[in-house]
């Protein structure tokens, strides 16, 4: 995949809620005038990322990690660092993160399956800048370890009418509702 195939997957990309459209929008742009937009060097205004959001195959729980940095409970992800084929990055954040091997990781679908838009707070490494954040939906089977890395205090299965109890941000709620639509 490079950029142009991602601007593609944005275009054909519907989703019926608003914000998220917005967001939609400006991903589109912001990938349209850099043409360096996986980069994590350019902070100014921020960088595309890729986040897997994990189902288990009754699509019951998500695969959540208490982010060790943040200290907030998220779905895996992380920097494309440079690399333009951000279903390969997800994919390749999905393991590292939980620790599964490669090939238990499933995507589910080739499509967008959520795209979030927020700012990184700044830090003594980095400014205060914008991730791109282009989300895909992928399954592991929740029978098998799940190891972790360092980058987590905690991995797990989180049923999904728990999950505001670990986050309610909005986006986290809208990939839940997105999650429940699944289910029906």
């Amino acid at each position: 995949m490079h950029r142009g195939e991602l601007l593609q997957l944005l275009t054909h990309y519907k989703t019926p809620h608003m914000e998220e459209a917005a967001m939609v929008e400006r991903t589109r742009r912001f990938i349209s005038q850099h043409v360096n937009c996986f980069d994590r060097s350019l902070v100014t205004p921020g960088h595309v990322t890729g986040s897997a959001w994990v189902v288990n195959p009754a699509r019951s729980h998500v695969l959540m990690l208490l982010h060790r940095k943040l200290n907030l409970w998220l779905q895996p992800g992380g920097h494309a660092d440079g690399d333009p084929d951000i279903i390969q990055v997800v994919l390749k954040e999905t393991a590292e993160e939980s620790g599964v091997d490669l090939s238990q990781i499933h995507l589910l679908s080739e499509a967008i399956f959520d795209v979030d838009v927020h700012t990184v707070h700044a830090s003594r490494h980095d400014p205060r800048h914008e991730h791109f954040d282009i989300r895909f939906l992928v399954e592991i089977d929740d029978t098998i370890p799940l190891p972790g890395n360092d980058e987590s205090h905690q991995v797990g299965w989180i049923a999904l009418e728990q999950i505001s109890r670990f986050n309610n941000i909005r986006s986290i709620y809208r990939m839940r509702l997105k999650t429940q639509r699944l289910a029906v």
